[in-house]
């Protein structure tokens, strides 16, 4: 499996870099599995506006850095998005970069990494929601990290002693959730091969 880990935030001093980081060494350690993290600060796209729905439009010519985006995304069986809370949703860089797909992420699975208030959860309904408009397939096993990510994770993206000895804790939940992850993007790999 080649998996994207996409860091949904480009805000300085940002803390969801951290919870990207702990995701991302949890995640190197599945088998047969390649990560690579899809950092949304290296690609700075100008709001969506292209005239015609990417999904409809077969003579689409996306200007580079939007290209280099797509691009990333296709090379990916699977993906993690690590996203905060903005205002009961996901941060608008999310939103607007989800919005330049057309099939990259069609028939391969999404979990989600969400932190703020109520772990992210307002954040995550969002996100299914788009996922699934975009013809992804988000898994129901996600993390919603409900502690405050600058006192559990420190900047490498280590969890803290207290909350890595709770064997109900975060890294429970996140290793189910990889798990899960895993096993979609096995099938669904299956399945678009015999497409």
């Amino acid at each position: 499996m080649k998996l994207a880990v996409i860091l949904g935030s480009v805000r300085e001093g940002r803390v969801t870099e951290r919870l990207a980081k702990w995701a991302l060494k949890a995640a190197k350690e599945l088998p047969d599995t390649e990560v690579e993290l899809l950092d949304l600060k290296d690609y700075p796209m100008p709001f969506f506006a292209e005239s015609v729905s990417p999904k409809s439009n077969p003579d689409r010519h996306p200007e580079p850095i939007a290209k280099k985006w797509l691009d990333a995304l296709n090379g990916s069986d699977a993906y993690l998005i690590v996203t905060p809370e903005y205002n009961h949703s996901i941060p608008g860089v999310l939103k607007n970069a989800l919005d330049y797909l057309d099939w990259q992420m069609s028939k391969k699975p999404t979990a989600i990494v969400s932190h703020g208030s109520t772990g992210g959860a307002r954040a995550t309904a969002h996100l299914k929601g788009i996922i699934s408009e975009i013809r992804g397939v988000a898994i129901s096993t996600n993390v919603a990290f409900a502690h405050r990510v600058s006192e559990s994770i420190n900047e490498e993206g280590i969890l803290n002693e207290e909350l890595a000895a709770n064997e109900h804790g975060p890294n429970t939940a996140l290793h189910n959730s990889l798990a899960e992850l895993k096993w979609y993007s096995d099938a669904l790999a299956t399945a678009r091969a015999k497409d």
